[in-house]
């Protein structure tokens, strides 16, 4: 009998969730309290990151259907793991995240041992990208990045992944001068910039007041910027506001 697409989601999804109480009747996974959660957010949210991890599953999934509460107890349980921000696809509803860690040595072990077991579980494929938070801190901090201390400037309405083929050192990126000009750019709330481990590749995660000012930036702002660099770029727009909740789950600063 062939399978529809929903019939696959479906069984992709009680797959995970057997996955997930496998892994817990196993003592892999151990139970957190919600003393112990809250304790742990109030110290994870202090906590200044050392890597960031991007992540996008390639399937097209309503966010309010997706198992986020399930994979999000998983989640919290990794090594070094500080926040996550979950990110639903624009128009193409794919699931992604970007993390947090204490650690470029948890972040590598979450994409190369964990992070795999998600998308597998759903019979998909799937894209990962670790960053070094340490290098472009100050960058970061100069243009209102909430992982740096910043405060939110107001209920983040899409995000905007921007990833340029290059390869930079951060510390020779031009980014004293960029950050003014971003600085005025429509709808802005605050940007993390991204320096890509082991490749340096330059990017950012942007965070916008509407989906409408994070789309006029990606499609018509900032390839002008790539083809300055005369680079090729990677562009990915989300909706905010459809995982508000699960990100504040997970402790992101955009929500704060």
């Amino acid at each position: 009998m062939k399978l529809t697409n929903a019939d696959f989601r479906e069984q992709s999804w009680l797959t995970r969730r057997n996955m997930l109480v496998a892994t817990a009747s196993a003592g892999i996974a151990t139970a957190i309290t919600p003393l112990q959660l809250s304790a742990s957010s109030t110290k994870e949210n202090t906590m200044t990151p050392k890597a960031f991890v991007y992540t996008e599953v390639a399937i097209s999934v309503p966010f309010d259907q997706a198992p986020w509460k399930d994979i999000s107890d998983t989640i919290r349980q990794q090594p070094g793991f500080i926040s996550k921000t979950w990110l639903s696809g624009h128009s193409t509803q794919t699931l992604g995240g970007l993390y947090a860690f204490d650690s470029m040595e948890n972040a590598r072990r979450f994409v190369t041992e964990y992070f795999p077991t998600e998308p597998r579980a759903f019979g998909v494929a799937h894209t990962t990208r670790v960053f070094d938070a340490e290098a472009s801190a100050a960058a970061s901090r100069d243009i209102g990045s909430p992982y740096y201390g910043n405060a939110p400037t107001g209920r983040p309405g899409a995000f905007v992944y921007t990833e340029v083929q290059v390869s930079v050192p951060f510390d020779k990126a031009p980014w004293a001068d960029r950050n003014p000009v971003l600085k005025q750019q429509t709808g802005l709330q605050n940007k993390t910039w991204l320096s890509g481990a082991n490749t340096q590749t330059l990017g950012g995660f942007d965070c916008f007041d509407t989906l409408e000012h994070a789309l006029d930036f990606a499609i018509n702002d900032f390839p002008k910027t790539a083809a300055a660099m005369n680079a090729a770029m990677y562009t990915r727009v989300f909706d905010a506001t459809v995982t508000e909740d699960a990100s504040q789950y997970l402790n992101s600063p955009f929500y704060l």
